[in-house]
């Protein structure tokens, strides 16, 4: 597989943006978007689990804050809406600058703890989750000693991983030959300096 540039997420500095992502049903819809292409709200819905309304709603949420627009040349015809993620390299959030605007703070807050609520439930459901034989649940937790530069070329590594397998999405089926079915899976790392263990205190 040829290398793949890195990619250069949008910067959120807007606390209505902020917001508007962290509702967990429209950070659903962005990943499935970014898994799957374009989709259209019944499609959104389908996966989701939510009536076509639902999905149709969040959608224009999305599309109002910029993070979603139609994709004309996917659609049947002109009544057909079919949407698409705006920024293909996702989206990260300068805190510092956003937290420095009118009602910034408020929406930080409400975000991380989202967030963290977030990652907790992921790693809960990677450990506890039944195993099947038709899925893949990988738990992966690797201490290295590196430098910032050193770290850097690590996470463009493995976003160029990341972005190489994504691609595959445009050219290939939801349904391979053999019968055997895609689904979304949720590829969720973490590069940071090791925060230590947390002690009795903490708890």
């Amino acid at each position: 597989m040829p290398e793949q540039p890195r990619r250069s997420p949008r910067t959120i500095h807007d606390p209505q943006v902020l917001r508007a992502i962290a509702h967990p049903v429209r950070n659903q819809i962005l990943d499935e978007l970014d898994a799957q292409g374009p989709l259209r709200a019944a499609d959104i819905a389908r996966e989701l689990d939510i009536p076509a309304n639902q999905a149709s709603f969040h959608l224009r949420q999305l599309a109002k804050y910029g993070l979603v627009r139609e994709d004309p040349d996917a659609a049947r015809d002109r009544r057909d809406r079919v949407w698409k993620i705006v920024d293909d390299a996702g989206t990260t959030v300068s805190f510092e600058e956003l937290e420095a605007t009118p009602g910034g703070a408020a929406a930080s807050a409400v975000f991380r703890d989202n967030a963290a609520s977030w990652g907790q439930y992921v790693v809960q459901q990677a450990w506890a989750a039944e195993r099947t034989p038709d899925t893949v649940r990988q738990i992966v937790s690797s201490a290295l000693r590196l430098s910032k530069d050193e770290a850097e070329d690590l996470a463009r590594e493995l976003d160029a991983v990341v972005v190489g397998w994504s691609a595959r999405r445009q050219s290939e089926l939801d349904m391979l030959e053999d019968g055997t079915e895609r689904r979304t899976y949720l590829y969720y790392g973490v590069l940071q300096p090791h925060p230590g263990r947390p002690t009795a205190e903490d708890a």
